[in-house]
């Protein structure tokens, strides 16, 4: 899984070779001993728990770069490496 973006101790990574059918596109992240599945659509986060500071940070980058991550999304799902997108500033 490889990481397409940090910002202030948070890890986002994506999935790239996926066996199984992922339906909903969706981030993984990781802040500390905390993870969590993320919707690029909407933010909910579907799986995991995370600190609600970096949970809204989390959201706030989806939603400035959410072309770029169904872009990746694409990619992923044809077993192509996701480019890496620019951290939150």
């Amino acid at each position: 899984m490889p990481t397409i973006s940090m910002f202030y101790g948070v890890i986002v990574s994506m999935f790239f070779e996926i066996r199984e059918k992922h339906h909903l596109p969706h981030i993984h992240v990781r802040y500390q001993g905390f993870q969590a599945s993320i919707a690029i659509n909407d933010g909910v986060v579907l799986a995991g728990d995370f600190p609600p500071r970096q949970l809204r940070m989390v959201q706030v980058w989806t939603d400035l770069h959410r072309e770029e991550l169904l872009a990746d999304w694409e990619l992923a799902k044809e077993g192509v490496e996701p480019f890496r997108i620019d951290p939150l500033k």
